[in-house]
């Protein structure tokens, strides 16, 4: 990659930290949140279910506005509701304000698709992979320190916790994540690139896109099958850890802390290396298996050794999948609707995060504690086919004699 090209990187990666920092301090909170108000498993994930309800609606919308306005002003307002979010969830005091915080950040969230279309932006088709990576790497760092440091802050006894620590912390992070966009990330899709956009490329919609872009239909399925197992990990280890083990915020806190480290040593260290050696494709069949075999090993092993296995098995496969996956969409996508595509890409990722909490709970009431992790491992493995129809989607595209699709194969 050129040095022109490494200090947007480099800027875009800070960004990103500090900004997903903010919101995974409350990843283990919300639930215990939820539980001193007296709320039910089945209710206490919905309310992380709704953030997600939201954000599909939201998602593709932020995408293309992306495309017509740019990526510094998308990433500049959800930042802005996010903040808001924050500080609504830190003076919360009841279940109804918890479904309000939530439900405004997931309408706001539009920062991982501006996120990834600026990577797309101002990566070489040859490096797109490595690119995704790094910015994979930086959402892992949040996501890794993120809960260590909101169990940290809260405390580790449920009786005594304190959230409003926590929940400002994040509020402050955006504020700074707004300032840094400001200062030291300029445009990756500005006037000139805006103007060489087909007329009504900007409308194109996420399902007129899913219709014309078969191979990005595969993926975005897969990455929703993937993102389920994800989610019900985030949804329900908590509550099942509370429940099995009796721990806190603190010490589910730094088990996630530990499944990040794993995520962000593959995306920042291993895809670097396997990503031109084996293809994106073969490392995104290989994240899915392995993310598979991590989450259901949970539904057995009442052993911590055991449980210790099965979250480094799923960072692997989290830091294997993420950067593949994002990497083969983005080739989806031409100069003028990379948002969009992206965007759209994005938005599997959220319908799993809808579907994950409001699944898990229910699940885990009725069929045991167990069975929400059996039952992600045998969904995500479903994914499988999924990789498998982008590549007959290509052989289809070759056949037909599709130079674009051709392109997009080569990128």
């Amino acid at each position: 990659m050129s040095a022109r090209r490494v200090q947007p990187l480099a800027a875009l990666f800070i960004v990103c930290v500090i900004d997903v920092l903010g919101f995974g301090i409350l990843i283990p909170l919300v639930p215990y949140m939820a539980v001193q108000f007296g709320a039910s498993p089945a209710l206490n994930t919905w309310i992380l279910g709704i953030y997600s309800a939201c954000q599909l609606l939201a998602a593709p919308l932020w995408g293309r506005l992306s495309d017509r306005l740019g990526r510094r002003p998308i990433l500049l307002l959800s930042m802005v509701g996010a903040c808001a979010s924050y500080v609504i969830l830190a003076f919360a005091h009841s279940i109804a304000t918890l479904f309000l915080a939530r439900a405004m950040a997931g309408l706001m969230a539009g920062n991982l698709s501006a996120a990834m279309a600026y990577a797309s932006d101002i990566s070489q088709p040859a490096d797109r992979a490595r690119t995704m990576g790094t910015v994979g790497a930086a959402i892992g760092i949040g996501f890794m320190l993120g809960p260590a440091i909101g169990g940290a802050l809260a405390g580790e006894q449920l009786q005594t916790a304190s959230f409003l620590r926590p929940a400002l912390v994040s509020a402050s992070l955006s504020v700074l994540a707004m300032l840094l966009v400001l200062f030291l990330l300029p445009e990756s899709h500005g006037a000139a690139q805006r103007r060489t956009q087909p007329a009504g490329a900007a409308r194109a919609h996420a399902w007129q896109l899913l219709r014309a872009l078969p191979a990005l239909r595969w993926l975005t399925l897969g990455t929703l099958l993937v993102t389920f197992s994800q989610s019900t990990l985030e949804s329900i280890f908590a509550i099942w850890a509370m429940d099995r083990y009796r721990v806190g915020p603190r010490t589910v806190g730094l088990a996630l802390f530990a499944l990040a480290i794993v995520a962000v040593g593959t995306q920042g260290g291993l895809m670097r290396m396997l990503a031109p050696r084996l293809g994106e494709t073969r490392l995104a069949i290989g994240g899915i298996i392995c993310l598979a075999l991590g989450v259901a090993s949970l539904a057995f092993g009442a052993a911590l050794p055991v449980v210790i296995i099965g979250l480094m098995a799923c960072g692997l496969g989290i830091g294997l999948f993420g950067p593949s996956s994002s990497a083969l969409a983005s080739r989806e996508a031409q100069v003028h609707n990379r948002g969009a595509v992206m965007g759209t890409y994005q938005a599997g990722t959220s319908l799993a995060r809808v579907i994950a909490p409001f699944a898990s709970g229910p699940t885990y009431m009725h069929a045991g504690p167990g069975a929400p992790f059996l039952l992600a491992g045998l969904v995500t493995l479903q994914a499988l086919w999924c990789i498998l129809g982008v590549r007959r989607a290509h052989a289809a595209e070759e056949l037909a004699g599709d130079p674009l699709g051709a392109q997009r194969r080569i990128r």
